[in-house]
């Protein structure tokens, strides 16, 4: 080639919609409440982390090819938060022909970053981004809310989980599929058109995915201490044997994959596990960050170990 220069792929601006701010966990309102964000010194509640990760499906198939939706992995670390009728826009790093990591990012329209991503294509990613911060972690000392906690324990029990189309994910996603499709900042027939997916079937959309993890982990029972309001800070959603379908059974398995702290945050990393319904098959994975913010536990500055 003439030229070293790195170029950058770029999708549209975009306005996400905020749809969980009916979601309750806990028997509270979430983070994702006016109300509860504006008494925690946020300005109002954020649109979820995931549903960022809508943008950038058609850029890395533009880099990839279907190859993305069966063996990608995005790795997300979340920056700063977005509220509804904010703009922002993905950019993706078009790498070097055969390379099978690159360089994603997604920022407001004022140039503000949203989240700093890798994106790989496996079976080999190389150390993601995530992976990298994990390696990183400084052990946490002084936990409250999760002191009961430890690094690889196991939820409670294996988890059976679907998506239908019209299908109402519950307190914690207070939408259906087709609810979500009807807003989602990029469209496809291919997550509700068995006809017009390669694989002949509708497939659940990366953001989605995301729900179809999270949306039963109560049954974990992962002993955190409460009510206290969480977020998410950093996101890894993996395909090993994708794309998930819409209607498909499958069966979860989680463990705590790092325990830490930060000023504001005491965080739990869990690694969830998707397989098929027999359980043999891994289809894919996340690794997610929930950062528990210390200043919604009552009396943490009291009762917080010295």
């Amino acid at each position: 080639m003439a030229f070293d220069t790195a170029l950058t792929l770029s999708g549209p601006i975009r306005e996400p919609r905020q749809m969980l701010a009916d979601q309750a966990y806990g028997g509270h309102s979430s983070i994702h409440d006016d109300a509860m964000a504006e008494k925690l010194g946020f300005r109002a509640g954020p649109i979820e982390g995931p549903t960022h990760f809508s943008l950038f499906p058609p850029l890395l198939a533009q880099i990839w090819g279907n190859a993305w939706f069966e063996r990608g992995c995005l790795s997300a670390h979340y920056q700063n938060m977005v509220v509804e009728g904010e703009a922002t826009r993905a950019f993706a790093e078009i790498p070097a022909p055969g390379a099978t990591r690159t360089k994603v990012w997604a920022e407001k329209a004022d140039g503000t970053p949203v989240l700093e991503a890798s994106a790989s294509l496996g079976p080999d990613h190389g150390p993601t981004l995530l992976e990298e911060r994990l390696a990183k972690l400084r052990p946490p000392t002084d936990l409250l809310i999760l002191a009961d906690l430890h690094v690889g324990l196991k939820g409670a029990v294996e988890e059976r989980v679907r998506m239908d189309p019209g299908q109402h994910m519950g307190a914690l996603y207070p939408f259906s599929l087709n609810q979500k499709l009807a807003v989602i900042t990029e469209t496809s027939a291919w997550y509700s058109d068995g006809a017009a997916s390669p694989w002949g079937r509708p497939i659940i959309p990366l953001e989605m995915v995301s729900v179809l993890a999270e949306y039963s982990s109560h049954q974990a029972l992962f002993p955190v201490k409460g009510p206290a309001v969480g977020l998410f800070a950093d996101q890894e959603i993996r395909m090993i044997d994708g794309p998930l379908f819409v209607g498909e059974d499958y069966l979860i398995r989680r463990e705590i994959a790092a325990l830490s702290e930060s000023r504001r945050t005491e965080s739990y990393w869990v690694r969830t596990r998707i397989f098929d319904a027999s359980g043999e098959t891994l289809k894919a994975e996340m690794l997610l960050n929930h950062a528990t913010l210390k200043d919604s536990y009552a009396g943490y500055a009291d009762r917080a170990p010295s």
